[in-house]
């Protein structure tokens, strides 16, 4: 027995099962018999008509013919391969038959199909093209998407839509994808030729001879034939059999991804007016727009998915007195959303039981446990861990089998994949009530410790290159510190909550080696919410275990998001004196450095200058007895801009000078990310100290060095404060267009990472500049936008500042 699982050359599906019934003594009856099938299907597959049989029929073989684990996966992979194969066309049939009208009942239409007319005008056009009479082939479209996306109601429309173009007739068949007992190919051909007039003594019994008549008798005709519920590529490639003038639509969970010379339609949910106006066709429109907020708040419960809207709408349509707001009440409880998603035989949880029944087993587990991970997606990886496989290909093919059937939809973000929202609680429902609560924890965990230990080692990516931290672990799955600086990105949402979940089970030291790693990273990427998040969970840790040099740690870093990101400068000195306190307790030099250039620092951001050129010092004198290089040149940094700030120019001038000369021989030889950003923040302080001494051309070179130097890292806060920065400069040489364009530029930045107060103070400068330019109205604008975030801010935003936003309102 030979297969492509031990290295030799693949074999065909029907090959191999021949094969495995050969291995096993059986006859094709006795297997049949023992899967559960017919003989017919036994048959089918064995001479090639059926290729790619249902996953849950190739399940049912494994038992009669004592398949190893191993053995089921390859009878799998083949037949998902031979999708891809096409089927080789079979013998021209007789022509000369009688060619009556073909005749078949559509479904009803319905009147409220919102949101599809682009679809429809799709399909239109491939209509249209087909009555010019230049093509040698029929056209073929899938409709595919997820269950409840209203593919079969698209086709039923656009069939009555379009009967003038099909003058010989339309057919619909019900193919039964997601039955136990699928259509039979050969079945289906019989009923379009009695439709055709064909008398059955006269219908061929091969499948081949079939097709070959169908072709034959529809060359000439102009026909439209819709197929239901596909099953897969091998139900429908020998039903394609519609001539120049056909057009055949398929519908289907499936994607059909193997069927060649198809367009594709592939239906997603509505968007937000669309899904209003399907709940306004049914509800009527007064009762929606005396509810209009609760009718958008309804669409969003139900994903904006058509079948779970028409639900909705019905339950409400019974209940002419209900307010839209008591169902959405209702929806609001996750753990029953799906139940409450009922209106008489029509409910969402059956339509997803279906495609959910004809998964392997595998995907199956997987679908289930992928409803654990946090985020709105999720990558390969993430799908191995939650299945404890460590073949990245076989968790490829359960993803792709999910995906197929639209169980799963492709994410934006390459490589990734996502859940709808009522398919993820779906999938929540069937991991509660198939598996045992310890399989479920040991699932969970396992793709919380992935997670924390790969963003841990994502974070060591951004050390400076003569920084004491641990390196990357050698095993790291990054390439550079791109490469994990983009997966820290993406995986925001996952890594931050599993940190959040390991806390709470008092798995502190891995808290604390993730906080610890992300010291430098937050500098580049992440909001104030994150870096806040994560260091007061480390902080949190630290405490526990009563670590004094953690806790300094941590103190620090959140004394530098308070000062830094939130602008509460309070906060941060409160934070700072007692993360010094804990260095001095812990007899951590280091941490001493780095408390003191926190504390100076919130000092000067609270108007108080004259302590800080003491603690620069001091902070200096700890790096210097630390030996610790990149301490020392920051402080080195901070002590100029205490300079600067006291009006010494000069004075900063020669320490600013010191220090650009040392980061510019580190960028200049091997240098990491983290040298790059320190250098660019460097160059702007030193710019804004040029400008004090009217040396405007270098300052404005400095600034664009450092903005190249952010662009380059993709360090946000820094591209906005280099951005703010050029566009005050700019303001003060003249150039009042281009300052405000730099300016909104770095507003859009401080509003994507959330620095109020960067956008209180950016704001005023641009409504200032509209006063220069001559347009009051966006001047206004901009200073009702700074005061609303004044008052979000409170106390932190400045008195002074208000009060000046307030009386320039006033007087405008």
């Amino acid at each position: 027995m030979t297969n492509a699982a031990q290295g030799e050359p693949a074999q065909t599906f029907k090959s191999l099962l021949k094969g495995y019934r050969v291995r096993a003594g059986l006859t094709q009856e006795e297997l049949a018999a023992g899967a559960g099938i017919s003989v017919r299907a036994i048959s089918d597959m064995e001479r090639g008509i059926a290729k790619s049989p249902q996953r849950r029929t190739i399940e049912s073989l494994a038992v009669p013919l004592s398949l190893t684990d191993a053995e089921l996966t390859d009878l799998q992979k083949v037949a998902k391969r031979s999708r891809t194969q096409p089927m080789a066309a079979p013998p021209s049939a007789p022509t000369g038959l009688y060619h009556p009208p073909l005749i078949g009942q559509l479904p009803l239409d319905v009147d409220d199909l919102a949101g599809r007319e682009g679809d429809l005008d799709t399909l239109r056009v491939l209509a249209a093209d087909l009555t010019k009479g230049n093509r040698r082939s029929g056209r073929v479209a899938v409709l595919s998407g997820p269950p409840g996306t209203g593919k079969t109601t698209l086709a039923v429309r656009a069939a009555y839509d379009l009967a003038a173009h099909f003058p010989d007739g339309r057919l619909f068949l019900q193919l039964r994808g997601m039955s136990p007992e699928p259509s039979n190919p050969a079945d289906v051909l019989h009923l379009i030729l009695r439709s055709l007039g064909i008398d059955a003594v006269r219908i061929p019994s091969e499948l081949e001879d079939r097709m070959s008549l169908c072709r034959s008798l529809l060359q000439k005709r102009a026909t439209l034939l819709v197929f239901d519920d596909a099953a897969d590529e091998a139900q429908v490639r020998p039903l394609v059999v519609g001539g120049p003038r056909c057009l055949t639509l398929i519908t289907s969970r499936h994607m059909l991804v193997g069927l060649e010379g198809a367009d594709r339609l592939n239906l997603d949910v509505l968007d937000r007016d669309d899904s209003v106006a399907l709940l306004t066709t049914i509800l009527g429109e007064g009762r929606v727009s005396r509810e209009r907020a609760a009718a958008i708040e309804l669409a969003e419960m139900c994903g904006r998915l058509p079948l779970a809207l028409r639900i909705a709408g019905n339950r409400l349509a019974s209940r002419p007195t209900w307010p839209l707001a008591r169902l959405v009440d209702q929806l609001r409880d996750q753990n029953r959303r799906l139940t409450t998603l009922t209106a008489g035989d029509l409910n969402v949880r059956s339509v997803f039981e279906l495609s959910y029944r004809q998964l392997s087993l595998n995907a199956a587990a997987m679908f289930r446990r992928l409803s654990l991970v946090p985020a709105a997606d999720f990558s390969v990886e993430a799908a191995m861990a939650l299945l404890n496989v460590a073949d990245e290909d076989d968790a490829s093919i359960f993803l792709e089998e999910l995906a197929d059937a639209s169980l799963l939809q492709t994410s934006p973000q390459n490589g990734r994949y996502q859940f709808h929202d009522l398919l993820r609680m779906f999938a929540k429902e069937r991991l509660t009530c198939e598996e045992a609560e310890k399989d479920i924890l040991a699932a969970e965990r396992r793709l919380e410790y992935w997670l924390v230990r790969t963003a841990t080692n994502a974070g060591r990516y951004f050390s400076p290159s003569n920084d004491t931290s641990p390196p990357p672990a050698a095993t790291s799955s990054f390439d550079d510190h791109t490469s994990a600086g983009r997966w820290l990105e993406v995986e925001l949402t996952s890594w931050l909550a599993a940190a959040k979940r390991l806390a709470a089970r008092d798995e502190h030291q891995l808290v604390l080696d993730l906080a610890e790693s992300m010291h430098w990273y937050s500098e580049i990427g992440g909001t104030a919410s994150t870096w806040n998040d994560i260091f007061e969970l480390a902080l949190d840790s630290a405490l526990k275990i009563g670590s004094k040099r953690d806790e300094a740690v941590h103190r620090n870093y959140l004394a530098w998001v308070l000062g830094t990101l939130s602008g509460r400068a309070d906060d941060s000195i409160r934070m700072s004196q007692q993360a010094l306190d804990a260095a001095i307790a812990a007899g951590d030099l280091r941490e001493q450095g780095w408390a003191r250039i926190y504390l100076a620092n919130a000092r000067m951001r609270d108007g108080d200058v004259s302590a800080s050129p003491g603690l620069f010092d001091e902070a200096v004198q700890s790096f210097v007895e630390a030996d610790y290089p990149v301490g020392l040149y920051v402080a080195r940094t901070m002590r100029a801009v205490s300079n600067y700030e006291s009006g010494r120019f000069e004075d900063a001038a020669l320490e600013f000078e010191a220090c650009v000369r040392h980061f510019k021989r580190l960028h200049e030889g091997r240098h990491s990310p983290v040298d790059d950003t320190s250098y660019a923040y460097l160059l702007l302080r030193s710019a804004q100290n040029l400008t004090a001494l009217n040396s405007c051309d270098e300052a404005l070179a400095q600034y664009e060095k450092a903005l190249d130097l952010f662009y380059e890292h993709g360090a946000i806060l820094g591209q906005a404060r280099a951005l703010q920065a050029i566009g005050k400069l700019m303001r003060q040489q003249g150039d009042h267009k281009s300052a405000y364009s730099r300016l909104a530029e770095g507003l859009t930045l401080f509003e994507r990472i959330g620095l109020a107060q960067a956008q209180v103070d950016t704001l005023s400068d641009m409504a200032a500049l509209s006063d220069e330019l001559g347009d009051p109205a966006s001047a206004r604008s901009d200073r009702e936008r700074a005061l609303s975030l004044c008052d979000r801010l409170g106390r932190s935003a400045g008195s002074k500042l208000r009060e000046k936003l307030t009386e320039q309102l006033n007087a405008s």
